[in-house]
């Protein structure tokens, strides 16, 4: 093999340890040493490492076992220079013996050993601001740079550093537990750690988001609904995020430009996904919020065509939606729900009674919301003034996409005089 070839091959296989390893590394290391830098930047080494090492010695028949050796040995390294306690270093000599094992089967309930299932609820911990929490899960349980993650909160990466930092020192100062609760506290913790995966997924799924961020999402859906079987909203939030993911291919024509449902090729839908959502959906039996948004999204992903859609049940369980949640996000969707199940009229109606009192003044999109409404019962003046003052209040491909549909209604309107 060339050196070209021994360095991608090299290359491929560091990107690829990194995304399965890296976080069962931190956490492991977060576990026996309490201590998050000296974990984070002994598996930051043992990439380092890798990256060097790997395209000239060949990659290891096992590169997450020989990250984590290079990772223990680094933090031992340490730790004996510091004098620390021997307690911890006998601990760090177990993983000697123990590499990281994904096909290990998953644990019972109450009985969780996963270090990964460990971090994912240490960084989700309600003592940390919502943000504070999704900026952490990111950098120690994905590993994604900091930059990145400085990108997407539209922040410079030093502040973002200091926001990593201070939510690291909280976790210290407050005593907060590196443990996955049991009993009643996993039902009260639970949700917040589903509301941060959501988050993330959605930073991932916008229109001008990180994709990197919804596939870490998934990842992470994944890992909880393996680690905690039968958990309906677990398995309904992964059904969502699959289902959902399914579109990402068809979701934007040649130019780029953003595709509604009803444009899109429905050939280009990743049926693998598909089918992994609906096996998830049929394990969410409840009536909680995930599993009722999955169920929405599995009518559009099993649908032949957007004239087959089935938007009367759609409908249906918007409103078993908007009673457990009425949010004036869901109460707006219901409203575009309504409009195409039973005419734009309905949807106007919901629309107007869900803008009462101004609980949907922060949401730019209830403008487009309405011109859409409006195209479809024929006012196609209005709309298109609907859609551009929408487009003001969006960048990118959403403002791009709002201001073609503006132009299309004034067609739409030319043609009508």
């Amino acid at each position: 093999m060339s050196d070209e070839g021994a360095v991608a091959t090299a290359a491929e296989a560091v990107a690829t340890a990194a995304t399965g390893s890296y976080a069962r590394i931190v956490a492991a290391l977060i576990r026996v040493t309490g201590d998050w830098t000296l974990a984070e930047d002994c598996a930051q080494e043992a990439l380092t490492l890798a990256w060097q090492r790997w395209p000239v010695e060949g990659v290891p028949a096992n590169p997450g076992g020989w990250l984590m050796t290079v990772a223990r040995n680094r933090a031992l390294d340490v730790l004996r220079r510091a004098t620390v306690e021997r307690r911890k270093l006998r601990e760090l000599a177990v993983l000697a013996l123990t590499g990281p094992d994904d096909d290990a089967p998953p644990p019972g309930e109450g009985e969780f050993v996963d270090d990964r299932l460990r971090l994912v609820f240490t960084c989700c911990h309600p003592a940390l601001a919502l943000e504070a929490r999704v900026a952490l899960t990111l950098r120690t349980v994905c590993g994604v740079a900091t930059a990145d993650i400085a990108r997407a909160f539209l922040v410079t990466e030093s502040t973002m550093t200091r926001r990593l930092t201070r939510a690291k020192t909280r976790i210290a100062t407050a005593g907060i537990p590196y443990r996955v609760p049991s009993g009643p506290m996993l039902a009260e913790r639970l949700p917040g750690v589903l509301a941060v995966l959501y988050l993330l997924y959605t930073r991932g799924y916008d229109a001008d988001g990180e994709p990197a961020f919804a596939a870490e999402a998934i990842r992470l859906a994944r890992l909880l609904d393996r680690l905690l079987p039968g958990r309906s909203e677990v398995a309904g939030l992964l059904a969502l995020f699959l289902l959902q993911h399914s579109r990402r291919d068809a979701r934007r024509d040649a130019e780029g430009n953003l595709l509604t449902l009803d444009r899109q090729d429905r050939a280009r839908w990743d049926r693998t996904s598909i089918a992994e959502g609906l096996a998830a959906l049929s394990r969410a039996t409840g009536d909680g919020p995930y599993a009722l948004q999955a169920r929405i999204v599995a009518y559009h992903a099993t649908a032949a065509s957007a004239a087959a859609t089935d938007w009367v049940a759609i409908a249906e369980v918007y409103d078993r939606l908007a009673r457990s949640q009425p949010t004036p996000v869901i109460e707006l969707n219901r409203a575009v729900a309504h409009g195409y199940a039973y005419g734009p009229a309905e949807g106007l109606a919901l629309l107007s009674a869900a803008r009462a009192g101004g609980r949907l003044d922060a949401y730019p999109l209830v403008i487009a919301v309405e011109a859409d409404l409006l195209a479809r019962q024929g006012d196609h003046h209005r709309a298109a003034g609907l859609f551009r003052q929408a487009a003001k209040a969006h960048s990118g491909a959403e403002r791009r996409a709002l201001l073609a549909r503006a132009e299309t209604e004034k067609e739409w309107q030319s043609k009508q005089e």
